[in-house]
């Protein structure tokens, strides 16, 4: 054994791979305190417990922290109308600032020098980790195990993992893994890697996505309603949970997309983000009903700035933190009601309305001539024409 070096948190999952870089620090001297995110993910959250004590974790945290992630992660985002690159709703990207809060908070709490995670030295979420911790606590220290020459020479691949959890008795799973990598919370669950690094390859794999048929919005949604039975969820997580459960039944929120890393390469990744879906189809419509034309159009440029910085791991830079304010700011009048269906896969606005509505039916009316001058138009498409 190495020499004492202090105390590291390890934020774990309880797969292979941070199971034995608890046990690789406990061989590297430090004493290891594990902390579980509860994010919304299906987990026996009791048997990954047992098994970091087993292991040799000092201590386990296993923080439940699905609400927070709602209320201060997935809100601003669906206000935002967030998505990365067209098409991404930024699951993974906003769970991890979420995850490392807390991390840097655990080992205060626990006066450790060193917080350790166990993402690749190829991704995005070593940068969203770090970048958060730094942010929260710019003394801390990282322990990176998969960009430490000693940690991936040792370990080039998940045969050698293997060797080494069956070594050291580490439980792994006895059923073939899967043939890609999956994540999984709240927001959505990603597949990546493995056999889909090969964008020819069709994933005929299960389709677990989560709709709804009234759902009401004000500023952040406070209910959803379902028309055909009555039923209703008010609190931010059990409206989130309903939507997810709802819209998996019918497919929603798939994508296959090919996207850009920060750190500079493309990936493949397979997304299944249910209640996002819905939600950011339902405020983008309540948003073009309440806001004002050109507060929209700058408002649109701020959501594609804020998309980035999510995705790229800068959650508590300067410039995000301004963002968001921005955004809270575009919000306050994007109030009501969007009525919708879901099926096969799609989602369909129904209908909405709003005290705030910016709809003036008269005004707009083909048989009502309202408070509007069509001469007038002359002059506008004169002026216009010009150039």
């Amino acid at each position: 054994m190495a020499q004492p070096k202090g105390t590291v948190v390890l934020a774990y999952s309880g797969g292979l791979d941070t199971s034995c870089i608890l046990v690789w620090l406990k061989e590297q001297g430090y004493h290891v305190v594990a902390y579980l995110a509860n994010i919304g993910q299906k987990e026996d959250f009791e048997a990954a417990q047992k098994k970091a004590l087993a292991l040799g974790a000092k201590k386990v945290y296993i923080e439940d922290i699905s609400r927070e992630f709602v209320e201060e992660f997935i809100w601003l985002a669906v206000q935002a109308n967030a998505l990365y690159e067209d098409r991404y709703l930024l699951g993974t990207a906003l769970a991890r600032p979420c995850i490392a809060r807390k991390l840097v908070e655990i080992a205060q709490r626990e006066g450790a020098q060193y917080v350790a995670h166990g993402a690749t030295g190829k991704g995005n979420d070593q940068v969203r980790f770090e970048l958060t911790c730094y942010a929260l606590c710019p003394n801390i220290k990282i322990v990176a195990p998969w960009r430490l020459p000693e940690f991936y020479q040792r370990f080039p691949g998940r045969r050698e993992l293997m060797d080494y959890a069956k070594k050291h008795g580490i439980p792994v799973p006895v059923t073939p893994q899967t043939p890609w990598s999956m994540d999984e919370n709240l927001m959505h669950i990603s597949y990546e890697a493995g056999i889909l690094e090969n964008p020819k390859v069709i994933d005929h794999g299960r389709l677990a996505s989560m709709a709804t048929t009234g759902l009401r919005a004000s500023r952040v949604p406070v209910k959803v309603t379902n028309a055909g039975d009555g039923a209703t969820r008010c609190s931010a997580l059990e409206l989130f949970m309903y939507l997810n459960d709802i819209a998996g039944k019918h497919g929603v929120g798939r994508i296959d997309i090919v996207e850009n890393r920060f750190v500079g390469m493309k990936s493949r990744g397979i997304y299944e983000t249910p209640a996002g879906t819905i939600l950011y189809h339902a405020h983008l419509d309540i948003e073009a009903f309440t806001m004002d034309r050109e507060v929209r159009k700058i408002k649109q440029g701020l959501a594609l700035k804020f998309s980035e910085l999510v995705y790229n791991g800068f959650w508590h830079s300067p410039e995000c933190e301004f963002l968001r304010q921005c955004i809270r700011r575009s919000q306050e009048a994007v109030v009501g009601t969007v009525r919708l269906s879901v099926f096969k896969g799609q989602v369909y606005i129904l209908g909405r309305e709003s005290p705030r509505s910016l709809y003036n039916e008269e005004l707009v009316s083909m048989n009502v001539q309202g408070d509007y001058e069509p001469a007038d138009a002359t002059g506008f498409i004169n002026i216009n024409s010009l150039r």
